[in-house]
């Protein structure tokens, strides 16, 4: 068993989990530890993209700019 053999990808063009050596980079998230991380792959990015959109950190507001 080679080191890629306990990673595993999501395909964005299959939506299923890949381990190893699968479809190109391109259309994957990953690696992943374990098959059911990679299987929540769509969930992770809809969490961190919410998270993102709700920190004023990062939170562009064109009203504060025209002040």
């Amino acid at each position: 068993m080679s080191e890629n053999d306990s990673e595993y990808w999501f395909c964005l063009k299959h939506h299923a989990v890949e381990p190893g050596a699968g479809c190109r980079a391109n259309d994957r998230l990953g690696p992943y530890p374990s098959e059911a991380e990679a299987a929540r792959a769509l969930e992770k990015v809809a969490e961190r993209n919410e998270a993102w959109e709700n920190d004023p950190a990062w939170n562009d507001n064109q009203e504060n700019d025209e002040a």
